[in-house]
């Protein structure tokens, strides 16, 4: 075992076996491996694979690690990881969709072929427990926002009852254009609200990522008040950098969770940030900052 994987957790997060350990059954690769209990506090938290950069770690060793250190589940893996997160008791929190981040549901010339690729993304998510499907709204290509906008209604529209039949909700990202995703058109909250308003279906909502919107538009725990209704998930990351958050940063996550967590949300918020750190150490310091 090398040392990666011996570290020892701190005491109050390295929870003894007995009495907390729960088996899980798997269809397909033999007896679930029994997980320590999921972090305490408010908020249902998850990882994204890129926590784990500097680890050479596999799938099979991150989904142990994020098992072990109290995770609920890993986002951004598709059904192929499915019987892995299983056998360690994890679910795929945000499964991909089939869109992209410059080809997504703002172009009608995307539709179809996204369309074919997302049906089988949300069959697959319901029938893996798994919660939400990732929507990219594409680059702007020379559209207007309201062009963009009146295509993606369309697209959303065309596929929203399926989502509600299968119990899977369709969360459509924010992301920055300013730093990481120049000319990527769902770029400010009020965009995103505006297209669940007009898809109204509580089966479409937006993933908010929390970094991405910092360098937009900032005043994070304010908008999250105000449109906590549209919001199906969180991804977190500090600014500037997109690395652990930490004193270095400009975000305070134990506040932001906090108001997440005192307008009674039930669904999850996902670590995406890149370590700069130990790995695991990190990840265990960052989800004990959300642990409120």
């Amino acid at each position: 075992m090398n040392a990666i994987h011996s570290a020892a957790l701190p005491r109050r997060h390295f929870l003894t076996i007995v009495g907390s350990l729960t088996a899980f059954s798997i269809l397909g690769v033999g007896a679930s491996i029994a997980r320590a209990e999921t972090r305490k506090g408010r908020i249902k938290q998850a990882v994204c694979p890129g926590v784990f950069n500097g680890t050479k770690l596999d799938l099979e060793g991150q989904c142990r690690e994020a098992a072990r250190l109290g995770a609920h589940g890993i986002d951004l893996v598709g059904p192929e990881a499915f019987p892995l997160l299983k056998k360690y008791a994890l679910i795929p929190t945000m499964v991909p969709g089939g869109s992209g981040i410059k080809e997504g549901i703002n172009d009608k010339k995307c539709h179809s072929s996204i369309d074919q690729r997302m049906r089988a993304a949300i069959k697959a998510a319901a029938a893996a427990g798994a919660p939400n499907v990732i929507v990219l709204s594409g680059d702007r290509k020379g559209l207007t926002d309201e062009e963009g906008l009146e295509n993606s209604v369309l697209f959303l529209n065309n596929i929203k009852n399926l989502a509600e039949e299968q119990g899977v909700t369709l969360c459509t990202e924010l992301l920055n254009s300013k730093v990481n995703h120049p000319g990527y058109m769902c770029d400010h909250t009020s965009w995103g609200v505006e297209l669940c308003k007009r898809v109204n279906s509580p089966r479409v909502k937006l993933l908010y990522d929390i970094y991405h919107m910092q360098i937009m538009e900032g005043d994070i725990i304010r908008t999250i008040q105000q449109n906590i209704k549209y919001f199906g998930h969180f991804h977190t990351a500090g600014n500037p950098g997109r690395h652990e958050f930490d004193e270095t940063q400009e975000m305070n996550y134990k506040g932001i969770c906090k108001a997440i967590a005192d307008l009674g949300y039930q669904g999850y918020l996902s670590h995406e940030y890149t370590p700069t750190k130990d790995p695991l150490e990190t990840l265990d310091k960052m989800m004990s900052i959300c642990e409120v």
